[in-house]
């Protein structure tokens, strides 16, 4: 794995300034996220690693507001960062050493602003104000308008000049599966939260109500409701399997980790059940350890 200082400037970032800009985002999201950190810097094509780097910091950033405080205060904040956001993509410069990072890294890779804009609005409509999913088309929308624009702010910085329709769509797929897997393997959290991830009409189908699901009920009714829902996340999973052979060959061993961490983590809640109603199911460690040194070893050196 090349240095850090290396890896900037094989990315043609070269000002001091904007070198400390990127190596603030980039420490960010080592502190948040490790996992995908380290895929980044380990498997990912050294030029293509700072402005991910900065897109995977600006996605958690935008994250992290849309779901802290009070509906008000998500609302505010959003509003604030959304206009911190267009001056710093207007104007290239902005007081947050993130947001200059962010910017250089849009304007750099050539990524279309309205996929900014769209995740920004998703987040201040679909996430801060997150009450739910009567049905799947409710579920359907939240990806179109909050989870698809927000892998896209990051993932789109590999494309110079940004996606095109059939990339895009094929992580539109990715995302589908993504969501999926993520809302099943954080159910406890997010029902200690108050969230209920799983479409309403869904539990009516199988006869399941949300204190059942909040009071982890070992029922045949909610053992189905489960085993249903980790099949519709194996078949999405399957449908986003096509996503490796539209993304850059920089990418592509990034791209590999991350499925066979959610092939993974869905495993580990189908093995689960019940059981997933009562703690979150992580990738634990040994598991994810294996699958970047397989990656690193099938990496073209």
């Amino acid at each position: 794995m090349p240095s850090w200082r290396t890896t900037l400037t094989a990315a043609g970032v070269s000002r001091p300034r904007l070198r400390d800009d990127y190596t603030h985002a980039a420490r960010r999201v080592r502190r948040r996220e490790p996992a995908p950190y380290l895929a980044l810097r380990l498997l990912a094509a050294p030029p293509l690693v700072p402005a991910l780097a900065a897109g995977l910091a600006f996605m958690n950033l935008v994250d992290d507001v849309a779901e802290t405080g009070t509906p008000h205060q998500r609302a505010a904040g959003l509003a604030a960062l959304s206009e911190r956001v267009a001056a710093a993509l207007e104007s290239g410069d902005s007081p947050d050493p993130l947001l200059r990072a962010y910017a250089h890294a849009v304007d750099s890779r050539g990524l279309p602003p309205h996929w900014v804009t769209r995740f920004l609005e998703g987040a201040a409509t679909a996430e801060a104000g997150f009450d739910g999913f009567a049905a799947e088309e409710d579920f359907q929308a939240y990806l179109d308008a909050y989870a698809w624009p927000g892998v896209l702010v990051f993932a789109g910085l590999q494309y110079q000049g940004g996606p095109g329709a059939e990339q895009a769509a094929g992580w539109r797929r990715f995302v589908d599966a993504a969501q999926r897997v993520d809302f099943l393997a954080d159910l406890r959290g997010d029902l200690a939260e108050g969230r209920l991830c799983i479409p309403r009409a869904r539990l009516d189908e199988h006869s399941v109500t949300r204190a059942d699901l909040e009071q982890a009920r070992d029922t045949p009714a909610v053992r189905a409701l489960l085993t249903a829902e980790c099949r519709r996340a194996r078949t999405a999973l399957d449908a986003a399997h096509g996503i490796l052979g539209l993304a850059e060959p920089g990418l592509r061993p990034v791209v590999t980790t991350m499925t066979e961490l959610m092939a993974h983590q869905l495993t580990a809640v189908e093995r689960a059940g019940v059981t997933a109603l009562r703690r979150d199911t992580g990738y634990g460690l040994a598991a994810p350890l294996r699958i970047l040194v397989r990656a690193a070893r099938r990496r073209p050196v």
